[in-house]
């Protein structure tokens, strides 16, 4: 069994931050691309950011470059969202998943990913 639990995720003000985490299970973590993926209410679920096995490579989506940054422990079985200066349009539940070999999805798609978190819910206000 893999499983992916979120945590950090609250209520901020415009332009604060906020740290999310997700904890995998299993022993082998390092085999996966990991993501973030977000929703807001009465949206469909959207890519934020992506890394590789290693770290060395990332991805994000346009909306939160250079305000957001992945990063992954391999020894602890974590993966990360530093999330700064945020916005109102980033309220949304914030979901950490999980694609394990054979990769056969583009990154940034939902269909990709094979395990999934329960979610966090980020909340910006005003």
């Amino acid at each position: 069994q893999v499983q992916l639990v979120e945590s950090g995720g609250g209520s901020v003000q415009a332009g604060g931050s906020l740290r999310l985490s997700c904890a995998v299970s299993g022993r082998t973590f390092s085999y996966y691309i990991m993501g973030w993926f977000r929703q807001a209410p009465g949206k469909e679920r959207e890519f934020v950011a992506s890394i590789n096995r290693s770290g060395g490579s990332t991805y994000y989506a346009d909306s939160v470059k250079g305000r957001f940054t992945i990063s992954r422990d391999n020894v602890k079985n974590v993966v990360y969202l530093q999330m700064n200066s945020l916005k109102p349009e980033d309220t949304a539940v914030y979901y950490c998943a999980g694609d394990a070999p054979p990769y056969n999805g583009i990154y940034y798609a939902t269909a990709s990913y094979d395990y999934w978190g329960q979610g966090t819910q980020v909340t910006v206000s005003s």
